[in-house]
């Protein structure tokens, strides 16, 4: 018994000597029990021992890798891959034609428009985004939408805006170009094709 009355007298008197040194090393009793608390959460929370690490001098955590950026989507360029197969519109533009003559550049023209001109209307119903031809006179109403209208010249105040139409823009309303096959890679306009003997 005597051991025992002993024995915890002794550990409490080191838990008691213990907690005045801490007191002591911290400052302030507020900053011992602080102290204990994150010593606590850093046990319980890998993380913030990791960065608890890095502020005392320790190893730097490792940062955590950035995100892959998302992968652009292929979908607006299937309707120009739609006009390179069927009037050969990408090779026609990249193609140099500074040494074809007028009369060259011409024919082609007029073969890439024909055949670009039957494909778009059969792929995608295109509108105007405004009644009337260039030169007439339009209003444009408040709460217009900016990504449809632009509004230039001398413009001041707010809407509505009186004027002249440059172009009546172009909307498309539907567009008829399937996807891809699965797996197929989206950016690609038109294969590479090799002829074997």
């Amino acid at each position: 018994m005597e051991y025992a009355i002993g024995a915890a007298l002794g550990a409490g008197l080191v838990m008691f000597l213990g907690f005045v040194v801490l007191t002591a090393r911290a400052g302030s009793l507020g900053n011992g029990l602080r102290g204990l608390a994150v010593a606590g959460r850093a046990h319980a929370d890998p993380a913030f021992n990791a960065r608890l690490t890095a502020l005392e001098g320790g190893a730097a955590p490792k940062p955590a890798a950035p995100p892959a950026p998302p992968k652009p989507s292929g979908a607006p360029l299937r309707m120009l891959a739609v006009l390179q197969a069927e009037a050969r519109l990408v090779d026609f533009l990249l193609e140099d034609i500074a040494a074809a003559s007028d009369e060259q550049v011409g024919q082609a023209v007029r073969e890439v428009h024909k055949k670009a001109g039957d494909a778009l209307r059969r792929h995608a119903v295109i509108e105007t985004i405004l009644p009337g031809n260039e030169g007439d006179t339009t209003t444009v109403a408040a709460g217009f939408d900016p990504s449809a209208v632009r509004v230039v010249g001398n413009v001041a105040g707010s809407p509505p805006f009186t004027g002249s139409i440059n172009h009546p823009g172009w909307k498309v309303r539907e567009l008829k170009v399937a996807p891809p096959p699965a797996g197929a890679d989206e950016f690609v306009l038109q294969p590479a094709e090799v002829q074997v003997a």
